[in-house]
């Protein structure tokens, strides 16, 4: 009886400890893939506790190969990579076993692509970018302001910080509004999931601590309506920019709280100093520098180069490393799901060079040969064009190719942020600083993939605290003519302002007329003062103009050093001439008309794309006090 009872107990005992070690799945990412890529591997990420206990994952779908099963430092997850080479769409049964458990064989979907990669079509100089923070544009729905299940946060728009309650489908009733204005690409800050605790808006609203790569935020809606956003936008010709980030991820992403291997977080020792817990926000340890320039300093010291590719952005978002090559596989494939599910037509970057070079350059060389036509461009804030140029594709100034085909110009930013304020002299300031950036143009292989801006989701609007619309027409005119994709910013059509003296969200407030009890409705032109339909008409004129336009598009650019406090600079594509004529001064000028005969000759009749009105070329031409001009003519020889 007691040999009876003690085998009783140890068979138990066995139970128990089989109970406890019970695996299961509880999800595959990505959730689904597509047959005809020209890399055939596909990486699996399965979740599940204790799914590394997996013995072998067999599966007799024709074309389908599994390559290898890797398990990693956690228990919870395990790889499984295959090659669907020679694979048709269907769906696939996956058998998973274990020694432990008895596992639900996994249903698998590969799917038809629904254009090659070749036939889809990025964003290039003939585009303006429209950029807008989906919190703050518009909401079309209230049943999504709070999710059951999520973390805690506050919907308040009395508060800059703090989440205000925009979505995916307020942006979408407000479609016909980018076409009424003129813009033909629409980019968003990240729509993917940021499932953090309210802390004062930081990881929340704005996007930028990711918690799921596949699954949009619930509060800004679903996969499907981000397709039906899409593809609402492609009928009515707008191209749609996905915002991603692959240095850093937010902390309540499951790879934080269980992480996959020791290597997949850059600096882990923050788990130490948080006493073996992950959630440590007030450590300690090395954050990046903010100084971008030891990646390509020839002097740079070691401790410098590691803090800034190493280190954390900041403290609430953790540092991926890019050299794991499991999660690199992870996220270049993610990139490809979103291309392929959604339709995007192009991705910003966010902090490129915080992340590390070669596995970037890795990703980017992929997604080119997979999508030759498609564009991404890169976060590459230096106000150095040697630094920006550097990051280009095919650039003599780096030793190897980053790929990248696009970089922004924070060099344009940052000289027009100073001219602004100056008067154009003889020498370096107001305008000559712009004619001085554009001197550096030969450092780019590709200056007509450098992407402009005047403002962004991350500066001072341009217009600051004011209202000085004479100095933002003449940065809209230079933006939208020179030799760059150019990039708006939400807002500045109707005289948006505000700066980043108190908080960033002043200068990310909401468009009048997007949100339920807005007395204000700038999306209509009854809605709108007539200063903000002044601006409106204004800068519409020119996006319209600018559409399809050869000579921007395809142009030479010729600049003229500034003279007598003007700045003009022209683009030409056969006789074809545009010329865009600056007073830099806040003083009347004249222009002397025979300075500028190469690009003139016997033209004798010129008008403004804007107005309307004709000028008389074959005089000198007076200028009131930072006068605009965008003249086009064709050029009599």
């Amino acid at each position: 009886m007691k040999r009876l009872s003690f085998i009783l107990a140890l068979s138990a005992l066995a139970l128990t400890a089989g109970a406890a070690k019970k695996t299961v799945i509880d999800r595959i990412e990505p959730a689904n893939w597509y047959v005809g890529m020209k890399n055939p591997q596909l990486q699996l990420m399965v979740y599940g506790k204790d799914i590394a206990s997996v013995s072998s994952v067999t599966t007799a779908y024709p074309g389908v190969r599994i390559d290898s099963l890797v398990k990693l430092d956690s228990p919870n997850y395990l790889l499984v990579y295959l090659n669907v080479k020679d694979a048709q769409p269907g769906k696939m049964t996956l058998e998973f076993k274990s020694p432990t458990s008895k596992l639900k064989p996994q249903t698998y979907e590969l799917k038809a692509r629904e254009k090659k990669g070749s036939e889809r079509q990025g964003f290039d100089i003939s585009d303006v970018l429209y950029l807008l923070m989906p919190d703050r544009f518009a909401s079309g729905r209230a049943d999504n302001d709070q999710i059951a299940g999520m973390n805690t946060y506050v919907n308040d728009r009395t508060q800059p910080s703090l989440r205000h309650g925009g979505d995916m489908e307020g942006i979408r009733q407000h479609l016909d509004y980018f076409c009424d204005l003129g813009v033909t690409a629409l980019w968003f800050t990240p729509l993917l999931e940021n499932n953090s605790p309210d802390n004062n808006g930081f990881s929340t609203y704005h996007g930028y601590a990711t918690t799921n790569y596949y699954k949009v935020d619930p509060r800004f809606g679903s996969n499907e309506e981000y397709r039906r956003l899409v593809d609402e936008a492609h009928q009515k010709g707008l191209k749609v920019v996905m915002d991603m980030i692959f240095n850093h991820c937010g902390f309540e992403h499951p790879w934080v709280k269980d992480m996959p291997s020791k290597d997949w977080f850059n600096l882990h020792e923050w788990l130490k100093e948080s006493n073996g817990t992950s959630d440590s926000r007030n450590t300690s340890f090395q954050q990046t520098s903010y100084k971008l320039t030891p990646v390509v300093d020839p002097y740079a010291s070691e401790v410098d180069k590691m803090e800034t590719t190493d280190g954390w952005f900041v403290s609430t978002m953790p540092d991926l490393n890019q050299y794991n090559p499991h999660l690199m596989r992870y996220l270049i494939q993610n990139s490809k799901w979103w291309i392929e599910t959604v339709g995007i037509d192009g991705i910003r970057m966010d902090t490129y060079p915080y992340a590390f070079a070669e596995p970037m350059a890795q990703w980017m060389k992929e997604i080119d040969e997979e999508y030759p036509h498609f564009n991404t461009v890169g976060e590459t804030w230096v106000t150095e064009p040697a630094y920006t140029a550097s990051w280009q594709k095919d650039s003599k100034l780096s030793e190897k190719n980053s790929y990248l085909k696009t970089v922004m110009d924070f060099a344009f930013f940052d000289r027009l942020s100073s001219a602004k304020h100056e008067e154009t002299d003889a020498w370096w300031n107001g305008m000559n600083r712009l004619y001085n950036s554009f001197v550096y143009d030969y450092l780019y292989p590709n200056p007509k993939s450098v992407m402009a801006f005047i403002d962004n989701h991350d500066t001072d609007r341009f217009l600051g605290n004011g209202s000085d619309t004479l100095m933002l027409k003449q940065a809209l005119a230079l933006l939208l003519t020179v030799q760059r994709i150019p990039q708006l910013y939400y807002g500045t059509e109707i005289l948006m302002n505000g700066t980043k003296e108190v908080t960033d969200g002043n200068v990310r407030k909401d468009f009048p007329g997007g949100f339920p009890g807005d007395t204000h409705n700038c999306f209509t032109k009854e809605g709108r003062t007539q200063a903000e339909n002044s601006m409106f008409q204004w800068l519409s004129n020119l996006l319209h103009w600018r559409q399809g336009n050869e000579t921007i598009i395809r142009g030479y650019q010729t600049q003229f050093i500034p003279y007598n406090g003007i700045y003009v600079i022209a683009r030409r594509w056969h006789r074809n001439t545009i010329l865009t004529i600056l007073n830099g001064t806040t003083k009347k000028a004249t222009m002397k008309v025979a300075r500028y005969a190469e690009v003139i000759g016997k033209t004798r009749q010129a008008e403004d794309v804007i107005t309307g009105q004709r000028y008389d070329l074959s005089k000198d031409l007076e200028l009131a006090p930072r006068q605009t001009l965008v003249l086009e003519y064709l050029m009599e020889e």
